[in-house]
């Protein structure tokens, strides 16, 4: 020893308590107890079960007494009489041998911790990564043992609810015998108590489905002029739903414990009711009310119906917001606002219905889409309006349907299959016909087919006939010509090689022949057939199958070639049997157009002031060309 002392630590020796036995129906709380009237850590302290009692009761009118149900046996409970009786009663009684955990403690590498779920009906034994189990003897008993002190523990039963505990172990046990031990490379989870898990009782609830909740990602913008005014449906649609309120039923946990589910609240009965235009079905569980027509719904004094119509005064921002029903919801709305000063559908809303009736304008940044749609107003020049049929009276922005039907163009777009015009002060028009009562200036009509114009009193004008003004009509050409060019790069391959089997097999028909009659010589005097002389007649038809092979492709392809070939003289034909007619004489300066196809030219004429010239269409003439002439039909 120094002057000053020893500079070694001295390592205390931990504290240990002499074993004790207790009975106890509270195991954790005994160690706990114990442990601090030693003054040393619980952690430090182990146990071995020496007993286990297990007692039931079925209280009636009066409390009986406990009966003991024999020690070691496996405790299977009647699912009905016993175990969800609320009058049944389970408890444990342990006799247990508390000590100070040895150093030699076979599972000190076995890091575990036991889980429940809510209602402890299922118990888990959590196993951590890392932990380990040596190979020893009578593993699934220790490995029983171990798992019951966990669960005891834990205030669970054991030897009751735990049926799966037998197929487990052996499985484990298995894997230990057959590796000398187990190390669990990952968090793992046993499943080793389950028990009668409780049905939840059902509370009474209405839900109305046909306020269809929008499915919005977090990062767009929300979109608040969009907030139902309107909820549209179908046949056959669940509009609402009354769930009936249902007591649940009652279970028991791996702790004994009776559980019994609570009384369900009702606080949503129905008080309304319904028309004709709505099915209700009632089952045990629910009421169901089902749309029996489109339209959409509507509640009246107390009363739920499906309507077609309905009539408002304006659609805008501060009012109904965006309106959207759907083209196919037989919904038709009649906007009544008239005024010249205000907007009848307000700026940027958005309005989707079977049919619609505007007596008014529509304003800026509108969209309409409908079947049938009728302004009464004007549309803005930022505005679309799109529906099958389509009436406007003056329309400035655009307009896209199959037949459109506008009382004054002013600079405005339109897109449709047949349009029909009153007045036209400056605009353009694509269409398959087009015609215009009275054409002032300014205005570009581009058409498939034909152009009437029925009175012409302005200049600066542009009337062009092309084939191929709707742009599915390019992309188809263009696929058109990219399917030709390939089909003729394949059949020029297919001719190669045609001409090269050709000459293989008229070159060797001699020697095949020759080869053939021998074959079957030796096949009538029963000779064996020369090998060589077998897979020449084999090598000989295989040059036969593949020509007819090639053949039957060649003609197929040549076959689509002619069809494909014949679609691009189609649109051809097309612009030589179109029309540009003016029933007025012509005045100012005004250009007619004709595109063909086939070359990809345009051709261009411009009538002469005061000329007379009615009918307008391309023509070909003595020397092949194409020219655009004024024609009798």
């Amino acid at each position: 020893m120094g002057l000053f002392g020893s500079n070694e630590k001295q390592e205390e020796t931990p504290k240990k308590i002499r074993p004790t036995v207790v009975r106890t129906q509270s195991v954790a709380k005994e160690i706990v107890e114990l442990a601090k009237r030693s003054n040393i850590n619980p952690n430090s302290l182990d146990f071995n079960i020496l007993s286990v009692q297990t007692f039931t009761r079925t209280n009636t009118e009066k409390e009986v007494d406990w009966q003991e149900i024999e020690d070691g046996q496996k405790i299977v409970l009647d699912e009905i009489k016993e175990v969800l009786n609320s009058k049944f009663q389970i408890k444990q009684a342990y006799e247990i041998e508390i000590f100070s955990k040895d150093e030699e403690d076979l599972f000190k590498d076995f890091h575990t911790a036991v889980g429940a779920n809510a209602t402890k009906c299922k118990i888990y034994l959590s196993i951590k990564a890392g932990s380990k189990i040596p190979l020893i003897p009578k593993i699934e008993n220790e490995l029983l043992k171990y798992i019951n002190k966990s669960k005891i523990k834990a205030g669970i039963l054991i030897n009751v609810f735990d049926e799966m505990l037998d197929d487990t172990l052996s499985k484990i046990s298995a894997v230990a015998k057959v590796h000398g031990g187990i190390e669990y490379s990952k968090n793992e989870t046993i499943l080793i108590a389950e028990s009668y898990e409780p049905t939840p009782t059902t509370n009474d609830n209405f839900l109305f489905h046909y306020e269809k909740e929008e499915k919005s990602d977090e990062k767009e913008r929300v979109d608040y002029s969009n907030r139902g005014f309107i909820h549209s449906v179908l046949e056959g649609d669940v509009l609402m739903e009354y769930i009936k309120p249902k007591k649940g039923k009652p279970g028991r946990n791996c702790r004994g414990e009776f559980l019994e589910p609570l009384e369900p609240l009702v606080n949503n009965v129905p008080s309304f009711t319904v028309d004709e235009t709505i099915e209700v079905s009632e089952s045990e569980d629910s009421i169901i009310y089902r749309a029996k027509i489109n339209g959409y719904i509507s509640k009246e004094a107390n009363v739920y119906k499906i309507k077609s119509e309905m009539a408002i005064g304006e659609i805008s921002f501060k009012t109904t917001g965006s309106i959207s029903t759907g083209l196919d919801s037989e919904v038709s709305l009649n906007v009544n606002e008239s005024d010249t000063d205000k907007d009848a559908i307000g700026s940027g809303m958005e309005v989707e219905v079977s049919e619609i009736d505007v007596k008014g304008n529509v304003g800026s940044n509108a969209k309409i889409h409908a079947r049938r749609a009728n302004i009464e107003g004007q549309t803005h020049k930022t505005s679309t309006v799109k529906a099958d049929d389509l009436t406007v009276n003056v329309h400035k922005g655009i307009a896209i349907g199959e037949n459109v039907k506008i009382v004054r163009l002013e600079h405005g777009t339109v897109e449709a299959k047949k349009v029909n015009i009153t007045q036209a002060m400056g605009g353009t028009i694509f269409a398959r016909e087009a015609e215009i009562e009275i054409c002032n200036s300014h205005v570009k009509v581009t058409a498939s087919k034909k152009i009437v114009i029925n009175k012409l009193q302005g200049s600066e004008n542009v009337f062009v006939i092309d084939p191929l003004m709707q742009s599915e009509g390019v992309e188809k050409l263009e696929k058109n010509k990219h399917e030709v060019q390939e089909l003729e790069k394949s059949i020029n391959e297919i001719k190669k090689e045609m001409q090269k089997y050709e000459k293989l097999i008229k070159d060797n028909a001699a020697s095949f022949n020759e080869v053939k009659k021998r074959l079957l010589h030796y096949k009538q005097n029963g000779i064996k057939m020369p090998t060589a002389f077998v897979e020449k007649f084999k090598q000989f038809n295989k040059y036969q199958e593949h020509l007819d092979t090639i053949t039957d492709e060649y003609k197929i392809k040549n076959d689509k070639l002619i069809f494909l070939t014949s679609k691009t003289a189609t649109y051809q034909d097309s612009l030589v049997d179109a029309r540009i007619i003016n029933r007025d004489r012509w005045v100012g300066h005004n250009e007619i157009i004709f595109k063909l196809v086939s070359p990809q030219i345009e051709l261009s004429y411009k009538p002469a002031e005061g000329s007379i010239g009615k009918i307008f269409a391309v023509v070909q003439n003595s020397d092949g060309v194409y020219e655009i002439r004024a024609v009798n039909e």
